[in-house]
């Protein structure tokens, strides 16, 4: 059964990107190397912040669309249940000696 991520990367100043993918360890990678053109490369957001996860695609996008529509302090309310201290929950996924 494929799963399915709805996340939020944030960067040392707030800035926040909602995204989806099938594979958060290769996307937040992505994020991480800035190897994509766009918003995420140009503001330099490379933490991951919060995901939540389902078996159900239409789920997943619903969710995205709902969370891009939200204000960003309810964005921010959302992080801090899971996230209280605003940690890259992904830190620990990567080789230590990867520079950034």
């Amino acid at each position: 059964m494929k799963e399915y991520y709805v996340y939020i990367m944030s960067n040392k100043s707030g800035t926040l990107y909602t995204g989806i993918t099938n594979d958060l360890e290769r996307r937040v990678y992505q994020h991480k190397c800035k190897s994509i053109e766009g918003f995420t490369k140009r503001y330099h957001i490379t933490h991951l912040v919060y995901f939540e996860s389902t078996d159900d695609v239409t789920a997943a996008i619903a969710r995205e669309k709902q969370i891009k529509g939200m204000l960003r302090n309810k964005k921010i309310e959302l992080i801090k249940t899971l996230n209280p201290e605003w940690k890259d929950l992904s830190e620990d996924w990567y080789d230590p000696n990867w520079e950034q």
